[in-house]
C-alpha cells in the first residue's frame, strides 16, 4: 500500500484529479454567477406571453425593439440612469478623497485618541444601516436637503470600510523612509500625501472605487426615503415603481435591468487591472 502511495504515476494521477475537481468547482461557480445575467439579457428580448411560458426560455426573441419602446413609455429610464450615474460618480470620487485622507492620517500620524477613533470606526461597521435610517432622514430634513441628490451620496462619502482599507494599505505598502525623504526634500504634508502617497495607493483606491460605486448604484432604501419627485429618482427606484402597474411589461423591465448593469461592468473593467496588480504585488511582498 505504501509503495502504491509513493508511486510517481499514482501521485501524478491524484494531482491531476485534484486539479480537475478544482476546475469543475470553479467552472460551476462561474456558471451560477453569470447565468442570471445571461438569462436576464435573453428575457429582455421576449414579451410577457413567451416569458411566462411553461418551458424555460433560453433563446433570443424578436421583441427587443418593442421592449425598448415600452421601456421609454413606462419610466424615465435614461433620466434615472443619469441620476444614478451622478449620485454614484460623485459619491465615489469624494469617498476616494476623504477615505484616503483619513486612512493616511490614521496610519502615519501619532496623536492622542487615534486608536480609540479607529476602534469606534470599526465598531460602527457592525451597525445595521436600517437602524440609522430615521436619524438620517431627520438630519437631512432639518438641513433642507430632501429631494436632492446631495443628500443621497454625501453621507456615504466617509466609509468606515474605506478608511480601514486605505489605512491597512498605507501601513503595508508605504515605507516610512519614503515619507521622511519627501519631508527632507521640503515637501509639505499635503504635497507628500498628494504626490507621494496617492500614486502608491492606486490598487487600494481601485478596490474602494468598485465597492463604493456598486454600493451607491444599488442603493434603494435611502433614495426611496429622500427622493420624492419622479425626475429626481434613481434607476433602482424607477425599476421598482413599474412593478405595481397592471400587466407589467416584464420584457421591458428586464431590458432596463440588463442595461442598468452595464455601468457596473464598465467600472469593474476600468478598475480591475489596478486591483489585480495590487493583489499580486502584495503576494510578492
Amino acid at each position: 500500500m505504501i509503495r502504491i502511495l509513493e508511486n510517481e504515476h499514482y501521485q501524478r494521477g491524484v494531482y491531476l484529479a485534484g486539479k480537475l475537481i478544482l476546475w469543475f468547482i470553479l467552472l460551476l461557480g462561474v456558471v451560477i454567477t453569470v447565468f442570471p445575467f445571461i438569462w436576464s439579457a435573453m428575457l429582455s428580448t421576449h414579451d410577457r406571453s413567451t416569458m411566462f411560458s411553461s418551458t424555460l426560455t433560453l433563446q433570443l426573441s424578436d421583441q427587443l425593439v418593442n421592449n425598448y419602446h415600452q421601456l421609454q413609455q413606462i419610466m424615465p429610464f435614461w433620466n434615472a440612469m443619469f441620476n444614478s450615474m451622478k449620485v454614484a460618480g460623485l459619491g465615489t470620487l469624494f469617498s476616494l478623497l476623504f477615505c484616503s485622507m483619513i486612512g493616511y492620517a490614521l496610519a502615519v500620524y501619532q496623536f492622542r485618541g487615534r486608536n480609540v477613533i479607529f476602534t469606534v470606526m470599526i465598531c460602527s461597521m457592525m451597525i445595521p444601516p436600517v437602524l440609522t435610517l430615521i436619524p438620517y432622514f431627520m438630519v437631512i430634513d432639518a438641513l433642507g436637503l430632501t429631494n436632492t441628490h446631495l443628500a443621497v451620496w454625501l453621507p456615504f462619502t466617509i466609509s468606515p470600510f474605506g478608511i480601514f482599507l486605505i489605512r491597512q494599505y498605507v501601513v503595508a505598502s508605504v515605507p516610512r523612509e519614503l515619507l521622511e525623504a519627501a519631508k527632507l526634500d521640503g515637501a509639505s504634508e499635503f504635497r507628500t500625501y498628494w504626490s507621494v502617497v496617492l500614486p502608491l495607493l492606486r490598487p487600494g483606491l481601485a478596490t474602494l472605487a468598485i465597492v463604493q460605486f456598486v454600493m451607491l448604484w444599488n442603493n434603494f432604501l435611502h433614495p426611496l426615503v429622500i427622493l420624492n419627485s419622479r425626475e429626481m429618482q434613481v434607476i433602482t427606484q424607477v425599476l421598482r415603481s413599474v412593478q405595481s402597474i397592471p400587466n407589467t411589461p416584464w420584457g421591458a423591465v428586464m431590458l432596463g435591468t440588463t442595461l442598468s448593469i452595464l455601468p457596473l461592468l464598465v467600472i469593474y473593467l476600468l478598475s480591475s487591472k489596478q486591483m489585480i496588480s495590487g493583489l499580486t504585488s502584495g503576494a510578492v511582498k
